[in-house]
């Protein structure tokens, strides 16, 4: 039996996870439930689950959770702001997290779970972004597990042989993380200057949060991934490749240098990474319909338009330079999106506000996590100063 912590509960990846947690009541326990100020929704997944802890992220929410609680008869633990999601990533309650907080909010939870030694299912891309020799130090720290749930880390994991000192020596040649190509496929930027908000988060194949829509419009989200996939694999950047499939049936593909290429193919539904994480070795049933190639009939494939979507070179660019260039791209991509989701920056501006912060990168990465917060403040506020000038 595994006791599971979600951090990020009312999100799409939350209620993936506990939708595949409900189907295996005799595997999985649900002990922790942590959310950023839904406080009914988090209500109604304590009356549903009865977690030992509820924390909701933000502090001012805290006594209505309580109240709430209280009056639905549910006797469990409450905390709230930052003190509150460490104690739930890394507690006795739990021996599994996991770590589906958007943004720069989940990194202090997600390393304190690392430290403490947890199974980390991990949906943060930003915690590696910003933080990944960090996350790396805290891992071997504690000693436990690091698993990937977002679809494309958790195929390349599956495609991996079980045991590996590094990609050289398990004959690897290449990485290659598939894309959809988002609602834009296609189209050249010329296509792109009046983008609405709706328009950017109607994403042909996945069902997701407006933020992560949007960075898979503009392809940040797959940038994010290759940043993502060199701390997690120690991948050179140079073995790591994007290419868009449209269908989002191959998740990713792994290339051996017998010539072998190693695919994880599924319908495009987040719950079958979860529940391979969650049972990890074994296997589980996840709720998911039965992949019928029949029905697919075709599988293709296009190479990434780096012009149109500049938001993913500015991650290869990123990557490359080293020092605090992650945490600015992360940073600045943040903001951009925010501003853009508001209406006061559009489509095509999110890419110039990322380039224009890259170019204050420092050369030195952060050495802790203060300084790491320190860099990802000071990329913000240069951020917001770009959009305040880009939007007029």
């Amino acid at each position: 039996m595994r006791s599971i912590a979600v951090l990020g509960a009312t999100g799409s990846i939350g209620a993936s996870t506990l939708d595949v947690a409900a189907r295996h009541p005799d595997r999985f326990r649900i002990t922790a439930l942590a959310a950023h100020r839904s406080v009914d929704a988090l209500i109604t997944l304590c009356t549903r689950f009865r977690p030992a802890l509820a924390v909701i992220a933000d502090p001012a929410c805290e006594a209505d959770l309580r109240s709430g609680l209280k009056t639905a008869g549910i006797d469990c633990r409450v905390a709230s702001g930052p003190d509150g999601l460490v104690e739930a990533a890394s507690g006795s309650h739990c021996d599994t997290v996991v770590a589906a907080i958007v943004g720069a909010a989940g990194l202090a939870s997600t390393l304190a779970a690392a430290r403490a030694g947890k199974r980390l299912l991990l949906a943060n891309k930003e915690a590696i972004v910003m933080a990944g020799p960090l996350l790396a130090a805290a891992l071997r720290e504690g000693g436990g597990d690091l698993l990937p749930i977002d679809s494309e880390h958790n195929a390349v994991f599956q495609c991996l042989p079980a045991k590996r000192a590094d990609l050289s020596t398990a004959g690897v040649r290449r990485i290659l993380l598939t894309a959809s190509g988002g609602p834009f496929r296609g189209l050249k930027a010329a296509d792109l200057g009046d983008v609405t908000p709706e328009r950017a988060c109607a994403h042909p194949n996945w069902r997701m949060g407006r933020k992560i829509s949007v960075d898979s419009a503009t392809l940040m989200n797959k940038g994010l991934e290759v940043i993502e996939a060199h701390y997690l694999f120690d991948a050179p950047v140079e073995r790591i490749e994007v290419v868009v499939h449209p269908q989002s049936i191959i998740h990713s593909l792994v290339e051996y240098v017998d010539g072998s290429v190693l695919a994880q193919l599924g319908n495009p539904d987040m719950r079958t990474a979860i529940a391979y994480a969650l049972a990890w070795p074994e296997r589980v049933e996840s709720g998911v319909p039965v992949l019928d190639l029949l029905k697919v009939a075709r599988l293709d494939f296009e190479s990434a338009d780096l012009l149109t979507f500049r938001c993913l070179d500015l991650a290869f660019g990123a990557l490359n330079a080293g020092g605090n260039a992650t945490t600015v791209l992360n940073a600045a991509n943040e903001e951009a999106v925010a501003a853009f989701l508001e209406g006061r920056l559009s489509f095509l501006a999110i890419a110039e506000t990322i380039e224009r912060c890259l170019a204050h990168a420092e050369a030195t990465a952060p050495a802790n996590l203060a300084a790491v917060l320190d860099a990802d403040l000071t990329a913000r506020t240069h951020a917001q100063r770009i959009i305040a000038t880009l939007s007029g």
